[in-house]
């Protein structure tokens, strides 16, 4: 019913009325032309679906075959709503900023979020380096999951409510970053995801700084993608209730800058910040 399990973007595949209920949940809104492969034998081609417009900025391209993905990230529940290619983890990943990362703590697992950014084909995880995600997670085997809720799925039944929702999980060994020059260009990585063209107005970093700046690395190759868009599903006899159902659509709005209270005489939000305004 709640279906926030491990991610995902993507799946432009038509609605059938011969297709299974969980791939009807699909809708014609949040669509990347990347689909996944679906084992339903009426909607395993997406030729149909050219033109359908782009989400995260995702090149139109014809869909490859997929590999088999790695079982430690196979998504076993409703996997057609899964996507293993690396436009569809990124496309998540940017829409992003904080990671819920697991280690383990004297033999129990703890999740702790943070902050990360993509770099290419690998994610880059930031905290102080006496923090206990940063030392655990060391040459060590990690998972990092990062989830995007659209909207609240309200069906007519409390079994049938769900949410929309694009999602990735990546699992692999953290490598910490210690050259300094690998760590300034990471740092510079983490203020640019936060506002683009930001590093030019800063002072440089100090080398304080960046020895005081721990960062993990972990490779994107073992990644999964899942998501859900579109309507409630409910039961057939459930269409005849007086009972209203739909969709109420969540967002992440950025607000109107807030000067600090120390700020010089005469210094105006730049440019790259009123950008972010919604």
């Amino acid at each position: 019913m709640w279906l926030l399990a491990a991610a995902t973007v993507l799946g432009a595949i038509p609605r059938s009325a011969a297709t299974a209920r969980t791939e009807a949940s699909r809708s014609p809104g949040l669509r990347s032309p990347s689909a996944i492969r679906c084992s339903i034998s009426v909607t395993n081609s997406l030729a149909d679906n050219a033109g359908i417009p782009l989400m995260y900025q995702i090149v139109t391209t014809n869909v490859p075959e997929q590999s088999e993905p790695p079982e430690s990230v196979r998504v076993r529940r409703v996997p057609e709503r899964a996507s293993y290619d690396a436009a569809s983890v990124n496309a998540v990943l940017d829409d992003g900023l904080v990671a819920h990362v697991g280690t383990i703590r004297d033999g129990s697992p703890v999740v702790i979020p943070m902050f990360y950014v993509r770099d290419g084909d690998t994610l880059l995880l930031h905290g102080a380096p006496a923090a206990g995600a940063i030392r655990r997670g060391k040459g060590m085997e990690v998972c990092v999951s990062v989830t995007h809720v659209d909207g609240l799925v309200l069906a007519r039944s409390a079994f049938h409510h769900s949410m929309n929702y694009r999602s990735v999980v990546v699992i692999g060994t953290a490598e910490y970053v210690t050259d300094p020059a690998e760590k300034e260009a990471a740092l510079e990585r983490f203020v640019e995801a936060l506002v683009p063209g930001r590093q030019a107005d800063l002072r440089p970093n100090t080398k304080k700084e960046i020895d005081g700046t721990g960062v993990l690395r972990l490779s994107l190759a073992t990644s999964s993608a899942k998501y859900r868009d579109g309507g409630p599903i409910d039961d057939d006899e459930d269409y005849e209730l007086p009972i209203w159902a739909g969709v109420v659509p969540v967002r992440t709005v950025i607000g109107a800058p807030i000067d600090d209270d120390r700020i010089l005489p005469g210094v105006e939000v730049p440019a790259n910040v009123t950008a972010l305004v919604d």
